[in-house]
Formats: structure tokens, sequence, C-alpha cells
């Protein structure tokens, strides 16, 4: 008898609502995973509990009421319509595929729940580019959940996938559609941050960035002054892997007032992207001298970015499926 097969979709999460309270949940949770924030237990939870909760909840939250749209959280939404659209792929194969987030719901345990009956599970973390803190995080709450269950399904953690051909395409087709009948002069790669600490004790995320980076340049055809790599979204006072986006972005507006921004460590649009990129980012650009700083969508639903999903399930499992 031929064994069912599964894929677990991951992303990072959202909260169930823009609400202070559902946004204070889903950052509790977060923040209180180890590989995302290492400090000292001792330390942590009094200025977690007592200082970041109450004062970033309320802010955060007036951040995802600017970026909710009526289907929802953003993220979710462009989660939901990639898995739909991967399902239409495989339709009628020896192939299931659910969606989970690490953090929020679904949860990894719903997930992994709604794939009950097969026998192998594929878990595909949806972090092109590896850290500890995004990928290490699924691949051990995914390995914790399936190894509480007594029918504990065998998995099969699938390696992060930076300079992928068909994800590069992906991302170029993204960046030629917003590109076309534009005048750009300059394009900035920005992918999330993490803390420098972090990398120095071996966290592959850095490399993993400029991987992606420097095969997208040579996919466009970019020449090394047209192009420049940051960071965003940094969190605290440690140092974070820089150049800082919020500051190298302004900076260059006056040098290079048509420019581009572009996030390939995010595969959906979400608060980091629409709201941090596409509002406060664009307006710190023109406050900075520049004219126009033109935000290239993420993969979203778009038919490269599930070509190239589709690409690396297939060739993950290519001898199981009929």
């Amino acid at each position: 008898m031929k064994e069912q097969l599964g894929v677990l979709l991951v992303n990072l999460g959202t909260p169930d609502a823009p609400t202070t309270a559902a946004v204070r949940r889903y950052l509790r949770q977060f923040l209180s995973d180890r590989r995302v924030v290492d400090v000292n237990r001792l330390l942590w939870w009094p200025l977690l509990h007592g200082i970041i909760l109450p004062l970033r909840s309320p802010k955060s939250a007036h951040a995802y009421r600017e970026v909710w749209t009526e289907r929802g959280s953003p993220l979710m939404s462009h989660s939901l319509d990639s898995l739909e659209a991967l399902r239409a792929r495989f339709a009628g194969e020896s192939l299931r595929i659910a969606l989970a987030m690490r953090y929020g719901n679904p949860s990894i345990a719903a997930g992994l729940h709604e794939l009950r009956g097969c026998t192998r599970i594929l878990v595909l973390p949806l972090f092109p580019q590896y850290s500890d803190a995004t990928n290490g995080s699924v691949h051990a709450e995914a390995a914790r959940v399936a190894l509480s269950r007594r029918d504990a399904p065998a998995l099969c953690l699938l390696p992060p996938f930076p300079d992928d051909a068909g994800y590069i395409q992906a991302l170029a087709a993204r960046v030629k559609e917003t590109e076309h009948g534009r005048r750009i002069d300059h394009r900035f790669v920005s992918f999330h941050g993490i803390p420098k600490r972090y990398a120095d004790l071996g966290d592959p995320y850095p490399t993993h960035c400029r991987l992606t980076a420097e095969a997208l340049a040579r996919t466009c055809g970019w020449k090394d002054d047209e192009w420049s790599l940051c960071f965003q979204s940094r969190f605290g006072r440690e140092p974070w892997l820089q150049p800082y986006a919020d500051e190298h972005v302004p900076g260059l507006a006056k040098r290079y007032p048509h420019a581009l921004v572009l996030t390939p460590g995010f595969v959906a649009d979400c608060l980091e992207t629409i709201e941090e990129i596409g509002i406060r980012l664009v307006e710190d650009f023109r406050a900075a001298g520049g004219e126009a700083l033109h935000v290239v969508p993420c993969l979203n639903a778009h038919p490269t970015w599930i070509d190239a999903l589709e690409g690396i399930i297939r060739r993950s499992c290519e001898a199981d499926l009929t």
C-alpha cells in the first residue's frame, strides 16, 4: 500500500485580530521563544511582561489596523491563497497539503493534526534564508509536536532555499513588473534583521541573505553599484545586522531619488512589508529628499512563486508521487 504523503507549509504567524489583546497574546508567544530571544529568563520575563508587552501591544495593534483587510491579516490571506493554488497543482495525486503558523493560529499542532493519516510529512518553513530563530524554531516545534503523538509521523524537515532557481526567478518577475516603465536609480534589497551576536555564534542567516541578493542581481543584470543590501525590523538595544534599512535607505535618498525596495525574505506581504516598508520607510525616504521609493510586492500567490514551491515539493518527494 502506497504511503500517504503530507506537506506542512509554515509561516511565522499573525494575531487573530488587530486588537491590543490579540496582539499581546501573539507577541507573548513569539517573544517567549528562546530561539527568538535567548536572554536569561530571570532578566527577560520581568522586562517582557512588565514593559515590552504593555507598551508594544497597543502600538503594534494600531499598526496592524492600518494593514488589516476585509479578509483579515494580509499574511494569512496571502498564505491561504498560496495553499489553495498549491492544492490545485497536486489535485489527484497522493499528497495532502496544510498550512500552519509558528506563532498564533493555525498552530503547528493544528496543521499536523489536519494531516493525520499521512505516514510521512514534509515540513516546509516559508523562510528562504535559514535562521535558528525562524527555520530552527519551526523544526524544533514540529518535532516536539510529532513526538508527543502515539501515531508520530515520519517528518522530513526541508532545508532553506536562498538561491533556488525557481525562487529567484519568482523574485525577478516581481521586480520586473514593478520596474516596468519607471526610472530606477538604485535597488534596496531588505531582509529582516537578527542580532549580530546570533550571526557571530554561527547562524548562517546573513550568508544566505547575501546568496539570495547576489543571485537576484545576476538574474536581473544589476551592476554592483545599482543595488545594496540592508536589514530592517531591529528590536532592542544590542547591535543587529547592518546596514539598518531605516538609516541606509533615507541616507541615499538624494543620491538615488528614484529607487526601488524589495523584501525577499518575506514570501507574503505582512506588517513588516506593508506598514514598516510601504508606509514608514517610503515617508522617510521622501522626507530625506527622495522623489519616489517603489515597493516590490512580496511573492504572495504569484504564479511564478507557486511554480517554485511546486518544484521544491516535487523534488523532495518525486519518487513517491503518482
